[in-house]
């Protein structure tokens, strides 16, 4: 299991999630990167995950689905700029084609989310900095739930770490 997790604005354009997880860093990396891990856990609670592609290098891209519990498919995607084995990945992260379609909200944009995972022996300090171009777009990704959102991503990864061995 993983300890709680705390939710940090670092400036007013920054969003930070920090998790403690009770697994060692080359596994928690393992289950961020290995698109057969993350279509096991990636999403809120009662969501699954298609990998459509992961070309885990700088420039490479990456694509899911999130399916939510009704069935509705939510794209997104994104572009590695910064790729390092096991500590940190640096990505862009948007609202992939048609996902305007199935919400009214007024999604943010120009996203880059930096991913650090901290060895601590048997457990892994994991940092997610997510930052936006402006505090405009930082609010509104607030406003639709980006922090409870990432901490039911990140309890349905650590109760997938609890049942994975490195």
């Amino acid at each position: 299991m993983a300890n709680a997790s705390t939710s940090t604005p670092q400036s007013d354009r920054e969003i930070v999630i920090t998790r403690l997880f009770n697994a060692p860093r080359d596994l928690v990396w393992q289950a961020w990167t290995d698109p057969a891990h993350i279509a096991q856990w990636w999403g809120p609670e009662g969501f699954t995950t298609r990998v459509e592609e992961m070309d885990l290098r700088p420039g490479g891209q990456s694509r899911y689905v999130m399916v939510g519990p009704d069935g509705t498919e939510y794209p997104v995607q994104g572009v590695f700029r910064e790729v390092v084995p096991p500590e940190r990945i640096v990505t862009t992260d948007e609202f992939g084609e048609g996902y305007e379609e199935i919400t009214d909200i007024d999604l943010p944009q120009g996203m880059v989310i930096t991913i650090l995972f901290e060895d601590l022996g048997d457990q892994t300090k994991l940092a997610l900095h997510i930052s936006h171009p402006t505090a405009e777009e930082r609010r509104k990704h607030e406003e639709m739930g980006v922090v409870a959102g990432w901490n039911s991503t990140l309890d349905c990864l650590a109760e997938h770490l609890t049942g994975v061995t490195a």
